[in-house]
């Protein structure tokens, strides 16, 4: 049991993809919408935070993307094949120099 979650609501377009991936067995409904649960730990989560500022999360340790965000997730799991895609897909999704200027740590103030 994974310890956070990224929900992925699908629309008839994103099920077919998921579908296509072989991945139709791990759709399932949440709030009366067709979903998708993406297991990740809690490093895993505390990277996506800093890369999504905005993102919440809620009773149930599960967020949900922002579009291009759920985008780069959907093409990697149809990529792969598999909902177990989290170490891919943090590399990414996670950017740590995100917000960091040209003059960033290690340049030596050039």
């Amino acid at each position: 049991m994974a310890d956070f979650y990224i929900n992925v609501f699908l629309d008839d377009e994103k099920t077919k993809k998921i579908e296509d991936a072989g991945l139709a067995d791990h759709i399932t409904e949440i709030d009366g919408k067709k979903a998708i649960q993406v297991d990740m730990t809690k490093k895993e989560k505390k990277k996506l935070v800093k890369g999504f500022t905005d993102l919440t999360f809620d009773e149930a340790n599960a967020c949900v993307l922002p579009e291009d965000g759920e985008n780069t997730l959907l093409d990697i799991l149809s990529q792969t094949q598999t909902i177990d895609c989290m170490k891919v897909a943090i590399i990414k999704l996670y950017n740590p120099l995100a917000g960091r200027g040209i003059s960033g740590r290690g340049s030596g103030g050039r």
